[in-house]
C-alpha cells in the first residue's frame, strides 16, 4: 500500500450498515455521529470470567443477533458522558468492524442500546483519518427516524 492509497478516505453517509466479522454479525444499522467521541455497540450477557470479558453483540430480539460469544482479554472500564451530561462506566474493547468497505480494528464501548434507533453508534475516534461524512448519503432507517 502506497502513502497515497493510505490517505484516501472513504465517503460514508449519516447512517450506514456495519459488520462485526469476528462475531458473525452483519448488516447492522449504525448512526454516524461526528458529535460523539467514542463508538458504542449494543451488547448483552456482559461478564468477566477469570480475567476474560465475555459478551454477545446485540440481543435475541434483534434480527441481526448471531448469538456468538465474543471474548477479549484486553479491556478497560471507561467513563462515558452522554449528550445529556450523564456519566456512566462502560467496558471498552477493540473489535474489528467493517464500514464502507474498509475493515478497521477500533475501540468501542459496550452499552445497552436497546432503546435506541440504531444499535451501533460510530464516533469521531473511529472516523478520524479514514472516513468523510456526507449527510446526504447513507442508509438511514426512515420509518424509525420519523418517531
Amino acid at each position: 500500500m502506497t502513502d497515497a492509497t493510505k490517505k484516501l478516505k472513504v465517503v460514508i453517509g449519516r447512517a450506514e450498515r456495519v459488520d462485526f466479522p469476528t462475531a458473525g454479525v452483519v448488516g447492522v444499522p449504525a448512526k454516524i455521529d461526528t458529535g460523539a467521541y467514542r463508538s458504542s455497540v449494543w451488547a448483552t450477557d456482559v461478564r468477566v470470567e477469570h480475567g476474560v470479558l465475555k459478551f454477545k453483540l446485540l440481543s435475541p430480539e434483534s434480527e441481526y443477533y448471531s448469538g456468538d460469544v465474543c471474548e477479549v482479554e484486553k479491556f478497560e472500564i471507561v467513563e462515558v458522558e452522554n449528550s445529556f451530561g450523564h456519566s456512566e462506566e462502560r467496558y471498552s474493547v477493540f473489535l474489528p468492524i467493517r464500514l464502507g468497505g474498509r475493515r478497521v480494528n477500533t475501540n468501542i464501548t459496550l452499552s445497552d442500546r436497546s432503546n435506541k434507533t440504531y444499535p451501533v453508534l460510530v464516533g469521531r475516534r473511529m472516523l478520524r483519518g479514514k472516513y468523510v461524512v456526507d449527510v446526504s448519503r447513507g442508509s438511514p432507517i426512515p420509518d424509525e427516524e420519523k418517531r
